[in-house]
């Protein structure tokens, strides 16, 4: 399997930077639109000059992976990458869906191209996902911080519980506030409760899908990193080493729940 998971995260990070390595949206949109083409090319057999694309296309051709899961990944970040400047989500069940779509896509292709078939497998990594997702997110805010001041992935609905929410014209904003961590708290809240379902179903999950279950200890690293420094998002020590701590003691992490078979 570990081809095909190099290959779908080569294809998570193109389609997760595309907005980045430009200075006009337009031009990241079109890059995002020429993945969404390469999906539908790939799967026709029509080659594309690109070298992702063509390990995707080699692993496409040697598994059974469902273009439903790159479609829906794809059109994920399109669909985020038209949002209006101002548009926040309004619940955290918005941020929980793009989670899924953008990250537990890539356990569940992985989990086809090593021919597992488990409810339960598709359960955890659906968890191990949204988790991972939402996380990420909340890592990512000084980045995405606009010069205004507006933070675009704290929903409207926790932003308001602080205090952190402004209207104006019937426009919704999250401003920077005191308040900050507190939402940031809120967040990670529900990512720590998918983390620990995840958890519990590990015992019930067949041993051959645990090494694609294991960006779970990433994700509680994270959250671990973020409880250590107070959910402040902008502590630079979270950028430190791998999530917070030492490259070392991350592998460590690894070795042991591969180990004992965990995640």
């Amino acid at each position: 399997m570990r081809k095909a998971a190099f290959a779908f995260r080569a294809f998570n990070i193109e389609t997760a930077k595309a907005m980045d390595v430009v200075s006009d949206p337009k031009t990241g949109l079109m890059r995002l639109l020429w993945w969404k083409d390469v999906v539908d090319k790939v799967f026709a057999n029509k080659l594309v000059e690109h070298p992702v694309a063509q390990v995707l296309s080699s692993v496409v051709s040697e598994h059974k992976i469902s273009k439903h899961w790159l479609k829906r990944s794809v059109e994920a970040r399109i669909n985020d990458a038209n949002r209006d400047d101002h548009a926040i989500p309004e619940t955290v069940s918005e941020m929980e869906r793009y989670a899924e779509d953008t990250q537990s896509t890539i356990l569940y292709m992985t989990l086809q191209a090593g021919g597992i078939q488990s409810t339960i497998a598709d359960h955890a990594a659906s968890h191990i996902g949204k988790a991972s997702g939402l996380l990420l997110l909340l890592k990512a805010l000084p980045h995405h911080v606009s010069k205004q001041g507006r933070i675009p992935y704290i929903p409207a609905s926790i932003a308001e519980e602080c205090g952190l929410l402004t209207r104006d014209g019937g426009r919704s904003e999250v401003r920077m506030g005191d308040e900050l961590p507190d939402a940031v708290f809120k967040v990670a809240s529900v990512a720590d409760a998918h983390l620990q379902k995840a958890q519990e179903l590990a015992s019930s999950v067949p041993a051959e899908a645990i090494p694609v279950l294991l960006p779970g200890v990433p994700a509680q690293v994270l959250m671990d990193s973020l409880r250590r420094h107070e959910f402040n998002v902008f502590d630079s020590r979270l950028s430190r080493g791998v999530h917070g701590i030492s490259p070392l003691w991350y592998q460590i992490k690894l070795v042991w729940h591969a180990v004992r078979k965990k995640y």
